[in-house]
C-alpha cells in the first residue's frame, strides 16, 4: 500500500467530502493520508473513520494543510472559493496534483489558480462525473450543427442547500453551447428572468436553476426551434460518481506536466 499514491481531502465533514474519504479508502488504488478541515471544526484531532461512525483508519483530522501535503501526492478540494484559490498556492509547494471540483469561482479566482498551475498538475472541472462530461461534449456538437434559430436553454435542478447559482456544471454545458457557435458566453447569457422581461433576444443562451429537497443534480440542455425541439438530459442519483471521478483525475494526474487540465483531459474526450 506505501507504493500506493497518497491523497488529502479537504472540508472532509461536508457531504462531498464524507464521499470522498469513503471513496479513497475503499478504492484500493490509493492512500488516504489526510483530511483538512477549518481551524476550530470539531473533527479536529479526532480519526476520521471515527468522524464518519466506523473504525479508526489512522487519519486525524488537521486545519494544518502544509503538514498534510508535505506526505501526499494529491489533494481532492470541494470546498468554497477563497480555499480553494488557497489550496491551489499550497498545492504549487507541494508539487501535489490539485483536483478541484470547487464551483462558483470567479474570474480573479480562476487567474489564480491558473498561476498555480504552472508550478503543479490542476484538474478543474464543475462535474467530475463520466456521464456528464459526455453531456457537455454533446452540447457542443449540436449547438455546432444548429444555427441561432434554435433557442438554446440550460435548465439545472440540486438541493436545497446548495449556495451557488448557475451550477458549474450549468456553466460548463452554456461554455460548450458557446463554443459549438463561435460565440462568448458572457455576450449571450441570459439568467434569471424575473417581471417583464421582453422578448428573447435570437442567439442567447438561458439558464434556469431549480432547488428543492434532495435532489443530487439534474442538467439538461434544450435546443428549441419552431415546430421542434431537441433535450439533452443528465440525472445523478448518487454523489459517489463525482467522487470516482475526482479519484480518476488525481490518479491521472499522477506524472503529468505542470498545468491546467480538466476531465475531458482525464477521459481523452
Amino acid at each position: 500500500m506505501d507504493n500506493l499514491p497518497g491523497i488529502v481531502v479537504a472540508g472532509a465533514s461536508g457531504r462531498m467530502g464524507q464521499m470522498l474519504v469513503r471513496t479513497v479508502l475503499s478504492s484500493g488504488k490509493a492512500r488516504l493520508v489526510g483530511c483538512l478541515e477549518r481551524p476550530g471544526h470539531g473533527w479536529i484531532g479526532r480519526d476520521i473513520g471515527e468522524c464518519l461512525g466506523g473504525a479508526a483508519v489512522g487519519v486525524l483530522v488537521t486545519d494544518d494543510p502544509l503538514a498534510a501535503l508535505a506526505k501526499a501526492q494529491a489533494l481532492l478540494d470541494f470546498t468554497a472559493p477563497a480555499a480553494t484559490v488557497a489550496f491551489s498556492g499550497l498545492c504549487a509547494q507541494a508539487r501535489a496534483v490539485h483536483v478541484i471540483g470547487t464551483t462558483g469561482l470567479e474570474a480573479g479566482d480562476i487567474a489564480a489558480i491558473n498561476r498555480a498551475a504552472h508550478h503543479a498538475v490542476i484538474v478543474r472541472a464543475g462535474n467530475m462525473s463520466l456521464g456528464v462530461n459526455l453531456l457537455v461534449r454533446l452540447t457542443q456538437k449540436v449547438a455546432q450543427a444548429l444555427d441561432a434559430d434554435w433557442d438554446i436553454e440550460v435548465v439545472e435542478a440540486h438541493h436545497r442547500r446548495k449556495v451557488d447559482a448557475p451550477s458549474g456544471t450549468a456553466l460548463m454545458l452554456g461554455q460548450a453551447a458557446a463554443d459549438g457557435r463561435g460565440v462568448d458566453l458572457d455576450a449571450v447569457r441570459d439568467a434569471g428572468r424575473d417581471g417583464i422581461t421582453g422578448a428573447r433576444r435570437r442567439g442567447d443562451i438561458g439558464f434556469a436553476s431549480i432547488r428543492g429537497g434532495d435532489i443530487v443534480g439534474e442538467h439538461e440542455v434544450i435546443f428549441a426551434a419552431d415546430g421542434e425541439r431537441i433535450a439533452l438530459r443528465h440525472v445523478a442519483t448518487d454523489r459517489a460518481i463525482f467522487a470516482r471521478g475526482a479519484l480518476k483525475a488525481a490518479l491521472w494526474g499522477q506524472g503529468q506536466k505542470p498545468g491546467a487540465y480538466d476531465m475531458m483531459d482525464v477521459l481523452g474526450l
